[in-house]
């Protein structure tokens, strides 16, 4: 070990900075990644929602607020929540509205050989 040092200082002193080296240790720790499957993600999904009232309301503030926030933490573009958003809700209100315009042809009485 002696010898190492005497070299390495002899090397240092030559000027060629060829014998110098710089050791750091680095830390790796363990970190561990869960690993979730789909069952997963669905049967926790399903549990959070069905906490919230039950109203489609509260449901729908989970959903949007979800969006805002994965586009506040970059995971979307903006406009991309902003374009998923917007579907989302015009296919909603569409078949709020086909579902309420059949409940209201059922409940007219039918006239045998009319309309």
């Amino acid at each position: 070990m002696a010898r190492t040092t005497e070299r390495t200082r002899q090397e240092a002193q030559a000027g060629d900075g060829a014998g110098m080296h710089l050791h750091m240790r680095t830390l790796h720790p363990p970190v561990p990644i869960p690993y979730l499957t789909k069952e997963e993600m669905t049967n926790t999904a399903r549990a959070a929602t069905a906490r919230l009232p039950g109203t489609p309301a509260a449901k729908d503030l989970v959903f949007y607020g979800g969006l805002g926030a994965l586009a506040v933490a970059g995971a979307l573009e903006w406009p991309v929540a902003l374009a998923v958003g917007g579907a989302t809700w015009l296919v909603r209100s569409g078949r709020r509205q086909q579902k309420e315009t059949h409940e209201g042809q059922e409940k007219r009485p039918r006239v045998p050989g009319g309309r």
